[in-house]
């Protein structure tokens, strides 16, 4: 069973795109290579058709996934998320209290995760250790590198 993931509008129109995309283009483009290998003659040694073969079989799976995803897939409405406890679409402005500097991260599926953004998974360590906690609070929270230390200054909406 797939698990239910919350999408801003704009998260689930490049989802979308992205899946329209792979239908036409990506299909069109995988038998061209295959029509393409096959007019090279024997098929049992040639690995161009293999290969295009292969990666017409990335395809479909890929697709597979990204309808299946998108099946999960729910919009959140941004005007209704409740500021008073940080969850998904949440800009949380966070005091990293070994190094004393602000940090702020918006929590959202983990599709539209981009750390350049300042957007980050509700599903990765940060992500599920701010889940929750309230303005005020400080939270541990132990990633890969080590145990880092935050305190809540806000939560707003994205």
């Amino acid at each position: 069973m797939s698990q239910i993931s919350y999408y801003t509008k704009e998260g689930l129109e490049k989802l979308k795109a992205e899946l329209q995309d792979l239908k036409t283009k990506g299909r069109t483009d995988i038998a061209k290579q295959i029509a393409e290998a096959r007019d090279k003659g024997d098929l049992s040694e040639n690995a161009e058709y293999d290969a295009a073969k292969d990666a017409q079989g990335h395809l479909e799976l890929k697709i597979a996934k990204l309808e299946g995803t998108l099946g999960n897939a729910r919009l959140v409405d941004e005007s209704t998320i409740d500021t008073s406890k940080v969850a998904i679409l949440a800009t949380v402005k966070l005091k990293n209290k070994k190094t004393k500097t602000d940090v702020s991260y918006t929590l959202v599926a983990e599709e539209e995760a981009n750390l350049k953004e300042g957007k980050i998974s509700v599903s990765s360590p940060i992500g599920k250790g701010l889940l929750g906690k309230k303005i005020g609070d400080t939270v541990q929270i132990t990633v890969p590198a080590g145990i880092l230390e935050f305190k809540i200054l806000d939560i707003t909406r994205s």
